[in-house]
This record gives C-alpha cells, structure tokens and sequence, in this order.
C-alpha cells in the first residue's frame, strides 16, 4: 500500500511539474496573455490611427469638391474645354 501511495505521488508531482515547467505551462501561458494585451494595445492604435486618416482622406476630397462647386455657382468658374453659358431671368 506504500509503494502504491509513492507510485501515485510521483505521478501527482509529474504532472505538477509539466503544468508549472512544462512547455504549456502557467508562466508561458502569462506571458502569452501579456504579449496579448500589448498587441491589442497596439492593434487599438492602429485603428485609431486609420480612422483619422480615413476622415482625413475624406476631408480632402469634399473639400475639393465643395470648393469647386463655390467657384463654379460664385465665380463662374470653368473647367478646361466646358462652355460657360449664364441664363438672366
């Protein structure tokens, strides 16, 4: 009965030692989840990042198109190879 009860224990402390030690083990599985988070962290500023350019972008294109619709209507401005015609009512 003794050795069976020493048989066991040493299978106990094996197995403790691979959860603790092993490859898979509690302290790879913390510095994965850390690694995570600074990733995450990273990922998050990155979209951050893409939005602002993404309405910057935006920004840039009604613009143009706002100004050019000003100069068009206020100014009478034209485009190369388009006929200004003004109707008086």
């Amino acid at each position: 009965m003794k050795l069976l009860g020493l048989i066991l224990a040493a299978f106990l402390l094996a197995i403790q030692a691979q959860l603790w030690l092993g490859k898979g083990g509690i302290a790879r599985v913390a510095e994965l989840k850390s690694e995570l988070a600074t990733q995450r962290d990273a990922n998050d500023k990155a979209r951050q990042r893409n939005a602002q350019l993404d309405a910057e972008l935006r920004d840039l294109k009604e613009g143009l198109e706002m100004v050019e619709e000003k100069a068009r209507s206020e100014l009478g401005m034209v485009k190369p190879d388009e006929i200004y015609v003004q109707v008086r009512r």
